[in-house]
C-alpha cells in the first residue's frame, strides 16, 4: 500500500439488524487482495437497489457493508497478482464484483447467472466510502470526456438499461415504451433515441415527462393512459408489478416487455387475450455480464450521453437514499466525495 493513502476512511454502512437506515462510520482502508485494485473514491451513483439492501428487500449478506456500486476512482494501489489497471487510472467499481467462471453459465457467456456470482455493494463493501477495493478483472475503463459524477450512474443505471433495451429486443427504428423514468430510464431513453428508436415515457411525475421531452421522446404522459401508439418493446424501470397488465396490453403484436428492476412488487393477475395473447412476450433481467458493461460504454462513448444529476454530499448520503425512496431524486443521484465536492462538471446536466 502507498504511504499516501490514509489508514481510515469515512464511509456509510448497512446493519443487518437494523433495517431503513445506514450509518456513518470511520473504518481502516482496505488493502487489496493480490487480485484486487484499491480505488480512491471521486464519486458514487445511489442506486434503487441500494435502498434495497438498506431495507433488507435484498437480505442481508453481511453485517455493516458499505453499500455502493457506481463508483468511480482512481486506482492508488494494487495486488500483487495484477497487471493492469495501472495505478494513476481512473476505473470504474460496479454492481458484479465476481464469478466462479467455471459454471455452465460462465462458460456459455450468461455470467450474470452464476449462482457463485458477488456484487459490490451487498457481498462486499462498496463505494460509500472514500476507499474501495475492486477485483482488477471486474473494473472498467470507463470513456473520456465525462466528469466523474457523470460517469458513476452509467456503471449501473446505464449498463442494466442497456441490457434491458437488448431483452427487449426492440426493431430497429422501432416503438419502444419506458415504465419509470429515473437513473437508468433516463439514460435509456437517450441511448434508443441516438440509435433511432421512438420512444415513449410512460410516468406521472410531471418533472419527469418534462425531463423526458427534453432528452428526445416523442410522448411523456401517465403510465394510466398509456402510449399514444402501440409499442413494439417496453421496459419497465418502476418497481410496480401493478403496471405489468398495463405495459403488456399497450404492446403491439408479437412485442415484448423486459422487466428491469431486481426488486418488484407483486403482479396482479393477467387475462391471457388482454395482456399474453397475439405472441406478446415477458421477460426478466438479472444484473449483467462484463461484456454488458464494456458494450454499454463503448455506446456511451459513441452517443455522448446527458446523466441528468442530482448531486449530495458524502455527509448527506443517508438523505440522498431517502429522497430516492420518497421519489424527490431527478434524474441520478451521485455523491460526491469529501475533498472533490466543488469537482468540475464538463457537460453535465445539473438538476
Amino acid at each position: 500500500m502507498t504511504a499516501a493513502v490514509p489508514e481510515t476512511m469515512a464511509a456509510w454502512v448497512v446493519l443487518a439488524d437494523r433495517p431503513g437506515t445506514i450509518e456513518r462510520r470511520e473504518l481502516p482502508v482496505p488493502a487489496p487482495a493480490p487480485d484486487e485494485l484499491l480505488v480512491r473514491v471521486r464519486a458514487c451513483g445511489v442506486c434503487r437497489t441500494d435502498l434495497h439492501v438498506r431495507d433488507h428487500e435484498l437480505p442481508p449478506h453481511r453485517d455493516q457493508v458499505v453499500p455502493g456500486h457506481e463508483a468511480v476512482g482512481d486506482v492508488v494501489a494494487v495486488g500483487d497478482e495484477v497487471t493492469g489497471p495501472e495505478a494513476g487510472s481512473r476505473v470504474g467499481v460496479p454492481w458484479l464484483r465476481r464469478t466462479c467462471g467455471t459454471c455452465p453459465y460462465c462458460a456459455h457467456g450468461r455470467e450474470n447467472l452464476c449462482p457463485a456470482s458477488r456484487y459490490t455493494g451487498w457481498d462486499a463493501n462498496g463505494g460509500y466510502a472514500t476507499y474501495a477495493t475492486v477485483p482488477a478483472a471486474y473494473a472498467y475503463e470507463l470513456p473520456t470526456g465525462y466528469a466523474a459524477e457523470e460517469l458513476a450512474p452509467l456503471l449501473c443505471a446505464g449498463i442494466i438499461g442497456h441490457r434491458a433495451l437488448c431483452r427487449a429486443e426492440l426493431p430497429e427504428g422501432g416503438r419502444l415504451g419506458i415504465y419509470g423514468f429515473g437513473a437508468s430510464a433516463h439514460l435509456t431513453a437517450q441511448l434508443a433515441v441516438a440509435e433511432g428508436a421512438t420512444v415513449h415515457v410512460l410516468t406521472r411525475s410531471p418533472a419527469a415527462q418534462a425531463l423526458a421531452l427534453e432528452l428526445g421522446a416523442a410522448s411523456a404522459r401517465d403510465a394510466r393512459t398509456g402510449p399514444p401508439e402501440p409499442l413494439d418493446s417496453a421496459i419497465l424501470f418502476a418497481p410496480a408489478g401493478d403496471l405489468v397488465p398495463s405495459a403488456l396490453e399497450a404492446l403491439d403484436s408479437g412485442g415484448t416487455l423486459a422487466i428491469a428492476g431486481i426488486h418488484l412488487s407483486d403482479v396482479p393477475p393477467l387475462n391471457y387475450a388482454r395482456h399474453l395473447f397475439r405472441e406478446r412476450t415477458v421477460r426478466s433481467v438479472t444484473a449483467n455480464t462484463r461484456e454488458d458493461g464494456r458494450a454499454f460504454l463503448a455506446a456511451a462513448t459513441a452517443h455522448r450521453l446527458r446523466p441528468t444529476l442530482s448531486p449530495y454530499a458524502f455527509a448527506h448520503a443517508d438523505r440522498a437514499l431517502a429522497d430516492l425512496a420518497a421519489g424527490r431524486v431527478h434524474g441520478a443521484a451521485v455523491l460526491r466525495m469529501p475533498g472533490d465536492e466543488k469537482a468540475g462538471r464538463p457537460g453535465g446536466v445539473l438538476a
